[in-house]
């Protein structure tokens, strides 16, 4: 399974960070190769993502679950395909630290199947720079 993490020092406090990633409709638009998503219910939504790769266009659709919210500090979530063969998770941790809040943004993720053979690779290349755009992303519109 690929892991990321993407950590950043934002110089606010931890309950303003709090209330921007405790709402997935907040966040979710930063995610690259974002298109869209949809709220199942309070806890579990469904996004679509397309990307290009090395020439090939991809349209992935996920299953977003949060599966634990720690005010004001963890936010954790898991992550399965409904398009294709993934799962994976992740979470958001914000600390006190310096004056303001220093956010962790981990992801992990995995295809499985056929497709896996072919996609792991990419996930593998593609996730930390995925991770740190999405992170640093979301530090900036905190700030703003």
């Amino acid at each position: 399974m690929a892991q990321a993490s993407h950590s950043v020092q934002i110089p606010v406090s931890q309950e303003k960070v709090w209330a921007f990633v405790s709402k997935i409709e907040k966040w979710a638009v930063l995610v690259p190769a974002y298109k869209g998503h949809k709220e199942v219910d309070a806890q579990t939504s469904h996004w679509t993502f397309e990307g290009n790769f090395k020439g090939l266009s991809k349209k992935v659709e996920l299953e977003i679950k949060i599966v634990e919210m720690i005010e004001p500090s963890t936010i954790r979530f898991e992550i399965k395909g409904l398009s294709d063969n993934f799962k994976g998770g992740g979470e958001f941790k914000a600390e006190p630290k310096d004056g303001g809040t220093y956010m962790t943004g981990t992801v992990e993720i995995a295809a499985g199947g056929f497709s896996g053979a072919v996609l792991n690779p990419a996930i593998k290349m593609l996730l930390p720079k995925v991770t740190t755009r999405l992170t640093e992303k979301i530090a900036r519109h905190i700030q703003a």
